[in-house]
């Protein structure tokens, strides 16, 4: 049955870097979007903080402050959520779905603990609920997961998520310069929030990490089963030696599949800095810019790569979404729903198999070398690479590891610790992206 005939009412919560450019496209290319939508989409109102705040080509009658009323509106059928964090857009979007109207959001921190409830709303109600903007900006990644590859078996979803991350780790490699001077500049060019904790220390990539997750395994996980690490540690020394290994150093979410002998399956979700080879795709993925590679059963290996951020490139994440649960509205059609059939748990950490690089300063000294591999024999992890750095007191002993389960790695680098003969653990890294 369609409603061509009828306007589909638009309402904006939020009107930041995003919200700006999403109603600046639904006020420019009004006569495009009836085109791909089958009826017209007329914005209804936008929700901000401060109204005394000039918005440029916002008819005034269209702000207001008070959001609640605007989802209420009989007039409004779509609910565009800006605005970020947990709450008031938890209670905003739960009161548009309880009232049967769609809602696309890129509140990734809100979907990462909450999808369950606010799908379960979206059920209930036959309402639509979109997020592709939640995940890496204008990288199409949601959807080819949800719809795409529907019918085949995702094995592993790895990827680089987050742009100031990647941005201050590039930066470092090229420059030489420490982390902290990095962290300024990508502040000063607008790279980095005032407050960058959620990127630096891995939060937002987690909350990304886990929204993938759920999607690709049919298995609901939030942030908190995410292992998360931060890149705050990772010096010049560190992407130097990486360089020495024709590796360099990323912020990676990996989401993975793991298969037990017994034939049990689990999942396991962590964000880390990692070395990967300069010949694995993620390598290349420089700046600001996101890429998130898909691994299917049948379809092999996909990459999606492009700016993960910014106002314009996540908009046009955010009106696809639009565009689809208007579409949806006219011609009386629903989006894909959760599918958490799979309840996979997910893994420790502990148990979680990877390589190593571990560096470490040590007395220069005859049968170092073989007490340092004695403690990562006892543990049985293979050494695949050893190579020592500098003379006397600045004898650097830098060890890459065959693949070993993460609480293994940690008993070694504690025992490591307590010897004599090791003076400091300068960084443990993971290295990912090799086959051995």
């Amino acid at each position: 049955m369609s409603s061509a005939n009828k306007p589909i009412g638009v309402a904006v919560l939020g009107m930041g870097n995003v919200g700006t450019e999403v109603v600046r496209i639904l006020t420019e290319n009004t006569d495009d979007l009836r085109s791909r939508v089958g009826a017209p989409l007329e914005l209804r109102g936008v929700a901000v903080r401060d109204l005394s705040k000039k918005r440029p080509g916002v008819p005034p009658e269209l702000l207001t402050d008070d959001a609640a009323a605007l989802i209420d509106r009989d007039d409004v059928d779509i609910v565009i959520e800006l605005i970020g964090g947990i709450e008031p857009p938890r209670s905003h979007i739960r009161a548009a779905l309880d009232s049967g109207k769609s809602v696309v959001t890129a509140n990734k921190a809100l979907l990462a603990d909450y999808t369950g409830e606010l799908a379960t709303a979206a059920a209930d109600s036959r309402a639509d609920l979109y997020f592709e903007a939640s995940v890496a900006g204008a990288i199409p990644v949601i959807r080819p997961l949800m719809q795409s590859l529907a019918g085949d078996t995702v094995q592993r979803v790895a990827g680089i998520v987050n742009g100031t991350t990647n941005f201050i780790l590039s930066a470092m490699a090229e420059t030489g310069a420490d982390y902290a001077e990095t962290l300024a500049e990508a502040g000063r060019l607008g790279y980095a929030e005032a407050d960058p904790t959620a990127d630096v220390e891995g939060y937002d990539a987690a909350a990304k990490a886990a929204i993938l997750a759920s999607i690709a395994f049919h298995s609901r996980v939030t942030a908190a089963d995410v292992y998360r690490q931060g890149i705050s540690s990772i010096t010049p020394a560190d992407l130097a030696s990486a360089a020495k290994l024709d590796c360099t150093i990323k912020l990676l979410s990996i989401c993975e599949r793991i298969v037990e002998a017994d034939g049990t399956e689990q999942i396991s979700a962590r964000v880390y800095p990692a070395l990967i080879p300069l010949s694995h795709p993620l390598a290349a993925v420089n700046g600001a810019f996101n890429a998130v590679v898909v691994e299917a059963e049948n379809s092999g290996r996909l990459m999606f790569y492009g700016q993960g951020a910014g106002g314009a490139p996540t908009a046009s994440a955010v009106m696809g979404d639009v565009v689809m649960a208007a579409r949806n509205r006219v011609y009386s059609g629903r989006g894909p729903l959760e599918s958490t059939y799979a309840s996979l748990p997910v893994a420790s950490i502990a148990t979680v198999g990877t390589r190593y690089y571990v560096s470490m300063k040590v007395e220069d000294r005859p049968g170092v070398l073989a007490q340092v591999a004695g403690e990562f024999a006892k543990r049985h992890i293979g050494i695949a690479v050893v190579r020592q750095e500098g003379a006397g007191d600045q004898a650097q002993l830098i060890v890459v590891t065959h693949l070993a389960p993460d609480g293994s790695l940690s008993e070694t680098v504690a025992a490591l610790e307590d010897m004599d003969a090791v003076t400091k653990i300068s960084s443990v890294l993971r290295l990912e992206g090799t086959d051995e």
